[in-house]
């Protein structure tokens, strides 16, 4: 380990050194591609700088120790040797996260979809509140939603919506949402006070560039028609939605919710081609790793993995045995102890698996 880490250092520093040559600060695809390899390697070297003057703290405690025979002088020294025995097994724990293979969708945008599961007008409800959820945990990320194509019930519930949430490394965050969601409270519709279950289905995709996925235009069928539902004078009017069919795949994507037939188009194909590397990728992972589908990020769709109990104000993760009893704060988009929970719990699973 120390090894790889002295070799990251040595990289890291000729990076820092190319940064302030002139030739690379004019040619701005190089500075940008060199900066963001730069910016990578920060965290790590600044925890292996910190480890390994903890380590040096270690030794010169020892050395002390051993010349010294003052008993108060001592037991000082014995203080700091264990502070930084402490310190270094810490660090070693931080170096070890840092270094497990990082997922290269981590610093993608999402494109999150949501629809309405079992339960009826109720489940269409529960997933308007989930995109409440999101779309306020992005706000306190600094992250940046837009609405892609939606259809909504007559009491404004959600029958399914996609959105796009762009922002710094936000599929690291987001990617572990992906799956069924289930809320048991008593309905609005429901006059005898009774509890229901109903359920709402997540599903997170990263954001697919031009050059992960190679769209063939003739295996495209689009089709155009008049938007429905809310949008003003352009609605049941002009014939700006749009449909793609993915004729191999059979991948169906719709888009209606801007005015423009040509921004929809645009929005369905980034939605198109995110879909398709998703299931290349599923395919994939399917092929090598067999039991994908346990780990909590493994995305299944088809995989209950929270509940909201209302009567109780309880969130209950069932991946990672969390509940929280902040039902309210966690619809507010307070959602960083959960998805902090969630990163933690991945990281030690994948470290059992270094090990």
């Amino acid at each position: 380990m120390l090894r790889k880490l002295e070799n990251l250092v040595s990289k890291y520093n000729e990076l820092t050194e190319l940064l302030g040559t002139p030739e690379i600060i004019a040619d701005q695809a190089r500075f940008q591609k060199y900066a963001k390899a730069h910016a990578e390697l920060a965290d790590i070297v600044e925890v292996y700088n910190h480890y390994k003057q903890r380590l040096q703290d270690q030794e010169d405690a020892k050395l002390m120790l051993e010349d010294n025979p003052d008993p108060e002088f001592r037991e000082m020294l014995l203080t700091e040797l264990a502070a930084a025995e402490k310190d270094c097994a810490e660090y070693e724990k931080q170096l070890q996260i840092l270094l497990l293979p990082k997922d290269p969708n981590d610093d993608k945008n999402v494109i999150m979809e949501i629809r309405a599961g079992t339960g009826g007008e109720e489940a269409a409800l529960f997933a308007s509140d989930l995109y409440r959820m999101y779309a306020r945990y992005a706000e306190t990320q600094g992250w940046r939603t837009e609405i892609m194509d939606s259809h909504y019930t007559e009491l404004g519930g959600i029958k399914e919506l996609t959105f796009v949430i762009d922002g710094d490394k936000a599929y690291s965050k987001m990617k572990f949402e992906s799956g069924v969601h289930r809320v048991q409270r008593v309905p609005s519709t429901e006059s005898g006070g009774r509890i229901h279950t109903s359920a709402a289905t997540v599903a997170v995709l990263p954001e697919a560039e031009e050059v992960d996925v190679d769209i063939n235009p003739n295996d495209l069928k689009i089709d155009v028609y008049c938007a429905s539902g809310p949008g003003g004078q352009c609605v049941n009017t002009t014939q700006s939605a749009v449909r793609i069919t993915h004729l191999p795949t059979g991948l169906v994507v719709t888009c209606q919710d801007e005015k423009s037939q040509h921004k929809n188009k645009a929005q369905a194909l980034r939605v198109l081609r995110s879909r398709l590397k998703e299931k290349i990728e599923a395919e994939h992972n399917e092929a090598i790793a067999g039991d994908r589908k346990n780990q909590v990020g493994s995305g299944d769709r088809s995989e209950r993995i929270r509940t909201y109990n209302f009567p109780q104000g309880r969130v209950t993760d069932h991946r990672i045995n969390l509940t929280l009893y902040k039902l309210d704060v966690v619809l507010n988009g307070q959602l960083g102890e959960i998805i902090d929970a969630l990163i933690a719990n991945d990281q030690a699973e994948r470290l059992k698996q270094v090990e």
